[in-house]
């Protein structure tokens, strides 16, 4: 056999690379419409044709900011639209705007039951209309009953148990559990574990709520005054907390304070002493998830949580870490 040339065989050689490297371009290049990094077929918003009702019983407060915040981020990061909606601690409304998304025919709904009974017809007429529910924030016991596919959010006796040993164990003996909204389930749960954890003597105080922070602020202050061996305060929301913290002040009180949830505020508070611990739950994620969750669910019937709730909390932030979240708590994202 004849042997090649040295020059034919790189010439050769040179032919073929130059033939793979305009294959290659031609494949990466497909018209010039692919994103960049990725192959010819991958689509990073999946859910470009979904649209996604969330609706609340949120009051617009710095809590709900942040789960909105988490919902809005979930649905820009995945490509759906979102529809968010709050009732303000209405449940009739909530039940209303229920029924609007299912007439509009959405393709996913989360909401929160803080008052089950209230919007289970409505949300009954979702499932039966084939649209996925999920169920964020309250609604813990009551996902299952209503239809729903998980629960996300945190097991409130759990977390309320968790700060009435925490105030406990900073040495108080007499605390109030201070409600502000009326007929929250989760927040009567949280209390019951506070009593729970806290083996004192604890009473429950309902005040007027976010809708009327001053009023509250001098409830709470008034209740202090009357009775000076309150030596502690467990609020469950963080713009209560805020208010709780100027009434101990204004009534000349030495109770310990703790909250449930972040803001701002709540982690200056806590950083400089003013608040023991804040209770997190996480609801960014609260908002995120749900999201998330029936996207992938409509996509190709994923499920998480095998049955049983998704837990976003709860932990404790205080003093020793409350650097490590207060930016984040500033920026709405915690």
């Amino acid at each position: 056999m004849r042997r090649a040339r040295p020059w034919a065989l790189l010439l050769l050689l040179v032919l073929a690379l130059a033939g793979a490297g305009c294959s290659t371009a031609a494949d990466n290049d497909d018209g010039g419409d692919d994103q960049a990094g990725g192959g010819d077929n991958v689509d990073l918003t999946q859910g470009s044709d979904l649209t996604i009702a969330v609706i609340t019983h949120g009051d617009g407060g710095s809590f709900w900011a942040v789960a909105k915040r988490g919902a809005e981020d979930a649905a820009k990061d995945l490509g759906v639209t979102l529809k968010y909606s709050e009732s303000n601690n209405d449940a009739q409304q909530q039940a209303q705007m229920i029924e609007a998304a299912v007439t509009d025919k959405v393709d996913g709904l989360a909401v929160s039951a803080p008052d089950p009974d209230a919007i289970s017809s409505a949300v009954r007429r979702a499932v039966d209309a084939n649209i996925p529910v999920i169920t964020l924030n309250s609604g813990l016991d009551s996902f299952r009953d209503l239809g729903a596919l998980t629960h996300v959010g945190q097991t409130e006796a759990i977390a309320g148990e968790a700060a009435g040993k925490a105030l406990a164990d900073a040495g108080a003996k007499k605390m109030v559990c201070v409600i502000h909204e009326q007929g929250n389930i989760g927040l009567n749960d949280r209390c019951d574990g506070a009593n729970k954890g806290f083996g004192g003597d604890v009473e429950n105080m309902q005040v007027k709520g976010t809708s009327d922070i001053q009023t509250t602020l001098t409830e709470i202050q008034s209740k202090l005054q009357s009775d000076n061996s309150i030596d502690a305060v467990l609020a469950l929301n963080p713009d209560i907390a805020i208010a709780a913290r100027d009434a101990i002040k204004g009534a000349s009180s030495d109770a310990k304070l703790g909250t449930f949830d972040l803001s701002g505020d709540v982690i200056k508070s806590v950083a400089n002493g003013e608040i023991q611990f804040a209770v997190d739950q996480q609801q960014y994620l609260q908002g995120y998830l749900p999201v998330q969750m029936l996207m992938l669910y409509k996509r190709n019937l994923s499920t998480v949580g095998g049955g049983q709730p998704v837990l976003t909390g709860p932990s404790l932030v205080t003093k020793e870490n409350a650097s490590q979240v207060q930016e984040l708590a500033e920026n709405g994202l915690r």
